[in-house]
């Protein structure tokens, strides 16, 4: 005779790990979050006190799953890399130039409107951290590397040097700081604003070559 295989339930002890564990990774979420809103609200860096009373966790909680401050800015600055890459995903990249600047800079809009608190704070303390230059160095490279897919039709044309120039051009042009002021200082709205960026690179990009 031929038995079926009994299926068993994993041990009781395993599923408690995989409990506890689920539930400590959405405590760290939450804090990050936590972390998160409070940045949007002031520009101070918040306290463990504020994080952990925004979070609904005690002060012991958020340390118990990060070192310090520093650590939970190193994970905060990695958790927006990721969400900040899932809003930034390239489109329209073989599109017409008009196509190509309005998706890029909407794109690039969208994710300097969400970040840009938290952007100033990992600038304004990178030198508490090596770990935090780099993550910052990465994000500057992601942005130059999206101006170099978006642009690359006008950008073949030019030599090297000149080529440098315009990325370093324009990568100023698109920095934080420039929708920071264009918002605040000046008062834009998020459509005035992306149509400053779109006239400006228009303006500093070569003539698109014609298709062969």
């Amino acid at each position: 005779m031929i038995h079926e295989p009994v299926l068993t339930k994993p041990p009781l002890r395993g599923r408690r790990v995989d409990g506890r564990r689920l539930r400590s990774e959405r405590t760290k979420q939450l804090i990050i979050e936590a972390y998160l809103d409070l940045l949007r609200e002031s520009p101070q860096v918040p306290t463990a006190v504020q994080i952990a009373e925004r979070a609904g966790y005690s002060v012991r909680s958020v340390f118990e799953r990060f070192a310090d401050l520093l650590t939970l800015s190193l994970a905060v600055a990695d958790y927006a890399f990721v969400q900040g890459a899932a809003q930034a995903v390239a489109r329209h990249v073989d599109a017409d130039r008009q196509t190509r600047l309005r998706s890029h800079v909407e794109t690039r809009a969208t994710v300097c409107e969400r970040w840009l608190p938290l952007w100033r704070t990992l600038v304004a303390n990178q030198n508490e951290s090596d770990l935090l230059k780099m993550r910052i160095e990465y994000m500057r490279e992601a942005f130059v590397a999206r101006l170099e897919l978006m642009y690359r039709p006008e950008l073949a044309q030019l030599p090297e040097p000149k080529r440098k120039q315009l990325l370093i051009a324009l990568e100023t042009l698109i920095d934080f700081e420039s929708w920071g002021r264009m918002r605040e200082r000046h008062g834009l709205s998020v459509e005035a604003a992306c149509d400053v960026w779109i006239n400006a690179i228009d303006r500093m990009l070569p003539p698109t070559p014609a298709l062969s």
